[in-house]
């Protein structure tokens, strides 16, 4: 998409407020039925709520579906390559410190290719709200299996079923130093959906949200297609996430302290063998961010003594007329 500046000055110079029409190019081309459609709409529905300025979002993206994000988000953004958001999301973040930055993944993009630029972007807690869209398959390539497929799920690279025990993002993602925010939610959950990402947007620091998604052509049954059988559990705190059962009417709440790192270790430990959580796992405001530390380590120019040096310098081989 293309955008001019006369695009953002119009706007500001009017009276009315951002509506959707101002976070949105064009018509989604996902498949009808994927979990991308509500995810964009609820990231929609947060920006406009928040009234937050087009100009001054950036949407980094790899390859795969939802890498499609800044096609249909009116915001400025990077298609980059596959498994490499992360590493220009860390330089947008250093680079441009005052926009707000927004990176999508899906989970072979993020956790596969992308899995050594994942651990170390969440070391160094850029300011970033993480996105990973995670619908257990390689789906843009048409069904290979992905780190996060079960176990006996077959695709075109494993026709007899998959062997190995699927990683745990949630679990990978509290063994790393400087985490600072972790969240999970569902794509057919659109209000608890929109508030993680508020409370995701809000937070200095890297807000990791990893959204569970069914593929409606090539993993139709994840997660129980997204229907009332689904094992899931909300975590419930007062700094947390409000609790939005949706279509989940049955599913547990329950209490959790999500500054407790041993707490969050255990809900993430199970979640694969009891009940997915559904809300904020982890959260710590106080881990300072990359740009924090960088920064305080630089020494602060006096550009206009700078300039003087320079022209005192020059000076020195001058040739009076």
């Amino acid at each position: 998409m293309s955008l001019t500046i006369d695009d953002f000055v119009q706007k500001e110079e009017s009276t009315c407020s951002y509506g959707m029409d101002d976070y949105t190019t064009e018509a989604a081309r996902w498949c009808k039925g994927c979990g991308g459609h509500g995810a964009l709409g609820a990231l929609q529905r947060m920006l406009r709520d928040n009234q937050v300025h087009p100009e001054e979002v950036v949407c980094v993206s790899g390859i795969g579906c939802s890498s499609r994000f800044p096609h249909y988000l009116r915001a400025y953004g990077f298609h980059t390559l596959h498994g490499r958001a992360l590493p220009v999301s860390v330089g947008v973040s250093l680079a441009r410190p005052e926009l707000k930055l927004l990176t999508v993944m899906g989970d072979g993009d993020c956790f596969s290719i992308g899995g050594n630029h994942w651990l170390h972007t969440l070391r160094y807690n850029i300011n970033s709200m993480v996105m990973v869209l995670d619908n257990e398959i390689y789906a843009l390539t048409k069904k290979q299996v992905s780190p996060t497929s079960r176990i006996g799920t077959v695709s075109n690279t494993s026709p007899r079923g998959s062997y190995l025990e699927p990683l745990n993002p949630l679990s990978v993602a509290l063994g790393i130093s400087n985490i600072s925010f972790i969240a999970q939610t569902a794509s057919w959950l659109p209000g608890h959906m929109q508030a993680t990402l508020e409370k995701a947007w809000k937070h200095k620091g890297l807000a990791f949200v990893r959204i569970l998604q069914r593929c409606p052509v090539f993993m139709p049954n994840a997660f129980q297609g997204g229907s009332v059988d689904f094992p899931g559990k909300f975590l419930e705190s007062p700094e947390g996430i409000p609790v939005d059962k949706g279509i989940l009417r049955d599913a547990p709440v329950v209490a959790h302290d999500p500054r407790n790192i041993n707490a969050a270790q255990a809900v993430a430990a199970n979640s694969h063998m009891e009940k997915e959580p559904l809300g904020l796992i982890y959260y710590n405001p106080e881990v300072p961010t990359y740009s924090d530390i960088r920064y305080s380590k630089v020494a602060t120019v006096d550009r206009k003594a700078k300039a003087k040096l320079l022209d005192d310098y020059l000076t020195r081989y001058s040739v009076e007329s």
